[in-house]
């Protein structure tokens, strides 16, 4: 039988996973730091990691000839650099759980002010934040705040797993529609999660009271896609903004209370 804080991490899973699919980004970064209080970063981290490989595979075989592999190239070459640098900061500095807790709270309610500064009060999209588009991707890719921001990603997905804010800044200015985006952007995670999943593999995290757990939220990941698919069929997506924007401002607020 499970104990009330696996009970109530599946609950964050399905719930993030529902608005994930509504929203299109902000499953992880959402689910991660309540998760963390409640499974614990050994638990959360490989986890969450793991369901989001499983989602975007399931993206990518929904369409996979909208992948734009210029740019999962670019992207990737860049992410892999700043995600080296979080496992490495993870890995061998000596970081306190508190000290882990404050980061991961402090990044949460940074993206969570932006996103919706810019897109309830300035009435902006997040993308908005980026340099206006330039002609050919070559020429994005030479900006260093753009690259600076794709590394940062990185950084912060080889962390927390929970690098995908950042990079939607990114993406949302060199993909052209919506299918490409979250393809592309599908690919990307497919490879990222998977180098982690191998780390957490390697640094011994699948103990079989995690393996239980990722079972488990397998099954909430699969009802939250036909949840979240037939509730974007009735509500707008601006409710649901509103309410992840929420939620992930209580959930920072909570880490850096505790």
């Amino acid at each position: 039988m499970l104990a009330t804080n696996d009970l109530l991490f599946l609950g964050v899973v399905l719930i993030s996973n529902i608005i994930q699919c509504i929203t299109g980004f902000a499953g992880t970064v959402l689910a991660m730091p309540v998760s963390l209080m409640l499974v614990g970063y050994a638990v959360a981290k490989p986890v969450l990691n793991a369901l989001g490989a499983a989602a975007s595979v399931g993206v990518i075989a929904s369409a996979p000839k909208r992948l734009n592999f210029a740019e999962f190239t670019k992207m990737l070459s860049v992410l892999l650099v700043g995600m080296l640098a979080g496992t490495l900061i993870q890995t061998f500095c000596e970081l306190t759980a508190g000290s882990l807790y404050i980061m991961l709270g402090v990044a949460v309610i940074a993206f969570t002010v932006i996103g919706f500064v810019n897109e309830f009060v300035l009435k902006k999209p997040m993308a908005s934040l980026m340099p206006k588009r330039i002609e050919s991707a070559t020429d994005v890719m030479d900006s260093a705040g753009q690259l600076l921001i794709l590394a940062l990603a990185g950084l912060v997905h080889g962390m927390f797993v929970c690098g995908g804010p950042l990079l939607v800044l990114y993406a949302d200015r060199v993909l052209k529609d919506k299918q490409e985006f979250r393809t592309t952007l599908s690919a990307v995670w497919i490879v990222l999660n998977g180098i982690i999943l191998i780390n957490d593999a390697l640094a011994g995290y699948f103990v079989p009271s995690t393996i239980a757990a990722l079972a488990y939220s397998m099954i909430a990941l699969l009802a939250a896609a036909l949840v979240g698919n037939l509730i974007a069929q009735k509500l707008s997506r601006k409710v649901f903004m509103i309410i992840t924007y929420i939620l992930m401002l209580v959930s920072g607020i909570s880490l850096l209370a505790k």
